[in-house]
């Protein structure tokens, strides 16, 4: 409970930190994403110059997961190519048996494959690197499992992205 309160606090000073933004520097953009419980490929496109939609991918140790999320993007420490964002989305899936750690240290144990279903929320930081096509980004992703839960779970991510201008 301890490493979550901190990590929430971290992500509220990015929220007050951070200034709303003119423009993103793309349209569409690919990538992978390494997280907490999957690994996998992500898609994201601006809706508008600050709304985006993020469509991940994720493989995970006997099971697929299909994450959908609504994201709102604003300039971060007054540096152009750093974005802050948050969001919200869903996520629906499969998990074969076995043992789900969450980030609190609680195991669950599974005898046989599992629906998972549940809602997403995002919070992170995106760097455009200048002069080149790549997006690096890290956030935490808080999820409520609802299908073989109830329970909240935090995963941290880690994503690199091609962006197509």
């Amino acid at each position: 409970m301890k490493n979550t309160t901190y990590c929430l606090l971290i992500a509220v000073a990015f929220l007050f930190s951070a200034k709303r933004s003119n423009a993103q520097d793309y349209k569409v953009a690919a990538g992978l994403k390494f997280g907490g419980y999957e690994n996998g490929i992500s898609g994201k496109y601006f809706m508008d110059k600050n709304i985006a939609l993020e469509g991940l991918l994720g493989f995970r140790q006997g099971g697929i997961v299909f994450t959908g999320l609504y994201e709102i993007h604003q300039e971060a420490f007054n540096v152009p190519a750093l974005k802050f964002y948050y969001g919200f989305g869903g996520h629906i899936g499969s998990v074969g048996s076995g043992t789900y750690r969450t980030f609190s240290g609680n195991d669950y144990i599974y005898t046989k494959p599992q629906l998972l279903l549940g809602g997403d929320g995002v919070i992170g930081l995106e760097y455009l690197i200048p002069q080149s096509p790549i997006a690096v980004s890290l956030d935490l992703n808080p999820r409520v499992e609802l299908a073989t839960g109830p329970f909240f779970d935090l995963a941290p991510g880690l994503g690199i992205k091609y962006v197509f201008k």
